[in-house]
């Protein structure tokens, strides 16, 4: 086998964490472009919304930090399976709420094991791949991101005008659900890489969570997750009342934003394997940079002028997606590769949480419907771009030469 290549159980490995990745993704970015319909149908404010997405995200954190203890004393295959079973769940059960209340309460039992999936899914593709391959292997399951744009989040707004907004949530669960027998068949177990007492479990967490070497992919994963969870709540009411755009034309618009990073995502995993992934990483943010500037300052505009602002940012933040979760799972050792994965998923959704929460506060709705200050938004998600340059600096300079040569300057 040529080192760039798959074999055929790593190209199914990678399709089936993909996919499962996609459900995950579906059930979490169905709730943005369902923002303005749920304020109408539940009578909710913005900073209502806002909570239900930082419920899910905070649920999800908390669970992070628990399964940091105990991450790396199973297989990797069982511990995905209980977790994705338990999300099925929280999917149905949001399937089944008819309240604000309810589905504040499903969201958080979805949190508690949906938001952990990630993590999981990509110390996986740790084990399972090698670094120089590793940017291709992230960009398959980055794509899911991308198709519940293109085929999952229209789907779920149609479903959603056709029938109602629980509809897509029993969608998403019946498409879980057949994946889980899938994997439950096929996927062969990941043996755990460590075998620690509870005494000496919590103390491995403490080295971890503390480790001075591991804390700078902490800070930029908490950065890649804060942008999307400031903005994205917001967004539908923001091109809904500020921008002009009608609720009917959301769908072709992540549509096309969707199939555009369809197209970008497996060419960025090549280019990050082959020309770097901090010059991708660069790239993608100064992209981000400009279109965040744009996107977040739009006059009443045309539909093709926000599609055609939507795909570039999108592809932007593909970019830092793929090359930064790429450098990422470089960092950690391989005996505290689950506690790391499961730690620094916890910091993504904790600092999603709080970013929410306060996009809640920050922006609001005059009597018009109009979003005010969400232009603060943006500016506050350009200053931790910057911020990000130096940080994933020292991480691809000081840790990843040494991972991919099979060596590792960590102290555990």
């Amino acid at each position: 086998m040529k080192k760039s290549s798959f074999t055929k159980y790593q190209a199914f490995l990678i399709t089936a964490l993909a996919m499962m990745q996609f459900t995950i993704m579906m059930d979490f970015m169905i709730i943005s472009p369902l923002g303005a319909h749920l304020s109408r149908v539940l009578h909710i404010t913005s900073a209502q919304f806002g909570l239900v997405v930082s419920a899910y995200a905070f649920s999800a954190g908390i669970s992070g930090l628990i399964t940091a203890l105990f991450a790396d004393k199973y297989d990797r295959k069982q511990l995905l399976l209980f977790f994705y079973i338990g999300f099925i769940a929280g999917t149905i059960f949001c399937g089944m709420a008819n309240s604000y209340p309810l589905l504040l309460i499903s969201r958080i039992v979805t949190g508690i094991f949906g938001g952990v999936i990630a993590a999981i899914i990509y110390t996986i593709i740790t084990d399972s791949f090698s670094y120089s391959v590793r940017g291709r292997a992230v960009s398959f399951v980055q794509m899911a991101f991308s198709v519940s744009q293109v085929m999952g989040i229209p789907l779920g707004l149609f479903l959603t005008d056709r029938f109602n907004w629980q509809v897509p949530f029993r969608v998403i669960a019946a498409v879980s659900i057949i994946l889980l027998l899938i994997i439950i068949k096929w996927m062969i177990p990941v043996p755990k890489t460590a075998s620690k007492s509870n005494g000496e479990s919590l103390k491995q967490f403490i080295k971890v969570l503390r480790s001075k070497a591991y804390q700078p992919a902490y800070f930029i994963s908490a950065i890649l997750a804060i942008g999307g969870f400031l903005l994205m709540p917001y967004a539908s009411i923001y091109l809904i009342n500020n921008v002009g755009i009608k609720e009917s034309q959301l769908p072709l618009i992540y549509m096309a934003a969707g199939g555009c990073t369809v197209i970008a995502t497996p060419l960025l995993g090549i280019l990050s394997d082959k020309i770097g992934k901090y010059k991708i990483f660069i790239a993608g943010s100064l992209m981000v940079i400009m279109m965040i500037a744009i996107y977040t300052n739009l006059p009443p505009s045309t539909l093709i002028t926000v599609i055609i602002v939507s795909c570039l940012l999108y592809i932007g933040v593909a970019s830092r997606m793929i090359s930064g979760m790429s450098v990422i799972t470089a960092v950690p050792l391989q005996q505290q590769r689950g506690a790391f994965m499961s730690i620094n998923a916890s910091v993504q959704q904790l600092a999603g949480a709080i970013a929410s929460l306060c996009g809640g506060l920050i922006t609001y709705q005059k009597l018009n419907g109009e979003l005010v200050n969400f232009n603060i938004l943006g500016d506050l998600i350009i200053l931790l771009v910057i911020a990000s340059f130096m940080l994933m600096y020292r991480i691809d300079r000081k840790l990843v030469p040494l991972e991919a040569n099979g060596k590792h300057n960590v102290t555990p």
